[in-house]
């Protein structure tokens, strides 16, 4: 029994995995991070594109 229980202790495979699940995990949520900064910034400059072209007087 002691045996198993040191081969399982010394068996690495799994931290490979959870490493991959943490970086993945930090890409993401980059990603969704630098989604919300630019929706935001389009947002702010179609608004304020709209309000320069409603100022405008057509001829």
């Amino acid at each position: 029994m002691m045996k198993l229980i040191n081969k399982f202790r010394k068996d690495e495979n799994g931290a490979v995995t959870v490493d991959w699940v943490v970086l993945t995990a930090a890409v993401v949520g980059l990603a969704v991070a630098a989604y919300t900064s630019i929706e935001t910034g389009a947002a702010e400059l179609t608004a304020d594109t709209d309000t320069f072209l409603q100022a405008r007087d057509p001829n």
